[in-house]
């Protein structure tokens, strides 16, 4: 399925899945990404209390997070975003989430869907080395990978960098004759 994208938009290059069978790490996730209630009201509690300005939704928020629990409902949510003509930049999948697919097949449905997606593996666990998940999805390259628990610079270093590639063959995709 090939979407069509307005690669101007801003919002192409800020909207994030995270896919991940443990609730919790939605929850750190949102927190990295400032768009969590609990982040909002400690950036205005913090605002009050050093007499600075509260910061407003849209400057707190530095990237739009979407979650799912299973690689199916990502898979589902990558296509409605997609119809709507508002694709994810990247995808932050877990490798373990039982009982449903794990991370490399849940990247193989993905990628099948928006071959453009940027996607970085997440994991606790070492299933399967960097070279075997490359060959797995016959990539000439390894993938990122962020070892759970993660450091929130690490994070949102990835996900600056990897939207902005994700922006880029997007753009020149749009622009490639057909």
């Amino acid at each position: 399925m090939q979407s069509s994208i307005n690669a101007g938009n801003k919002d192409v290059a800020r909207h994030i899945l995270v896919i991940d069978d443990n609730d919790s790490i939605h929850g750190d996730f949102r927190k990295v990404f400032g768009s969590d209630e609990h982040s909002d009201k400690l950036a205005g509690a913090k605002a009050a209390l050093f007499g600075d300005a509260a910061p407003t939704a849209k400057s707190a928020a530095l990237f739009e997070v979407d979650s799912a629990s299973q690689g199916h409902e990502g898979l589902a949510k990558l296509q409605d975003a997609l119809r709507q003509g508002k694709p994810y930049a990247v995808a932050f999948v877990d490798m373990r989430m039982p009982p449903g697919w794990d991370g490399v097949e849940t990247i193989q449905k993905l990628w099948e869907v928006d071959p453009d997606l940027q996607v970085v593996i997440c994991s606790a666990y070492s299933d399967y080395t960097s070279e075997q998940i490359a060959a797995k999805l016959r990539l000439a390259e390894p993938m990122p990978m962020l070892k759970k628990p993660f450091d929130p610079v690490e994070v949102m270093q990835l996900a600056t960098t990897l939207s902005t590639k994700s922006s880029q063959r997007r753009q020149d995709s749009a622009s490639a004759p057909r």
